[in-house]
């Protein structure tokens, strides 16, 4: 099993000991997220230690306020490095007022090009603004390798989403009790469009909801979407972990 979306950084525990409890309960792969220039050296530096950790280099939407030309040039100085596979997290966030909206729109495109240049594809983070990151991608992002839709949690943009090709990746709150349309939704993805993911320390899967998420806990994510998919927790394994290879190179 793979985790395609964790900040193992902002998690409590030392990286070593989180990176170990993956890997006994299966977890072969990572990819750790860094939330703007201020994380990625912390970010890179556990991608180093761990041949297991890859790593994507962004600026998160809510951190966007005032982003220019030094913020880019921060995100493509970092994508140089070997261990980068995605740039992100990017996107829009209109839930939270952080960061005015135009300036979040300046950074997404911004990112979309660096991403574009660097021939890397791009996770996403999109929150009461699915529809318009599509739109922006759509119109934006014809030369990416690929999109990842992180946290994946608005079924109304599923057929939108998969029309354009992106890959849809589902986290812990796709197992929460009160998420049947999200589990119909992840259902119905079609198989080389589908991921997984932590997003870790946050939305702890059902049997451990509220406490500290990590990448470990993928492995219960995977059981509840297998499951709504009609498939062994094994075959779903095997189908995550080949998209994840063909999407972030490792």
């Amino acid at each position: 099993m793979v985790d395609t979306h964790a900040h193992i950084e902002m998690c409590d525990d030392r990286a070593e000991a989180i990176v170990k409890r993956a890997a006994e309960a299966g977890v072969e792969r990572i990819l750790t997220i860094g939330l703007s220039g201020e994380t990625f050296d912390q970010t890179l530096a556990i991608a180093e230690r761990h041949d297991e950790v890859f790593a994507a280099v962004g600026w998160h939407p809510n951190l966007t306020a005032g982003y220019g030309d030094e913020q880019a040039a921060q995100i493509a100085e970092a994508a140089r490095h070997p261990k980068v596979r995605a740039i992100g997290e990017t996107g829009l966030d209109f839930y939270r007022d952080n960061a005015p909206p135009d300036d979040q729109r300046r950074a997404f495109l911004s990112q979309i090009e660096i991403a574009t240049d660097f021939v890397l594809p791009v996770s996403i983070h999109a929150r009461a603004a699915e529809s318009e990151c599509i739109d922006l991608l759509v119109e934006h992002g014809f030369d990416l390798p690929a999109v990842v839709l992180h946290c994946f949690g608005d079924p109304a943009v599923l057929d939108r989403a998969v029309e354009a090709g992106f890959y849809c990746s589902f986290a812990g709150n796709v197992t929460f009790k009160n998420a049947p349309e999200l589990r119909e939704a992840a259902a119905h993805v079609p198989d080389e469009l589908l991921l997984l993911e932590t997003d870790s320390p946050f939305l702890a899967p059902q049997p451990v909801r509220g406490e500290r998420c990590e990448p470990a806990y993928v492995t219960m994510t995977a059981d509840v979407v297998a499951e709504a998919r009609g498939v062994t927790a094994g075959e779903l394994d095997a189908l995550v972990t080949a998209n994840a290879a063909r999407v972030f190179g490792w």
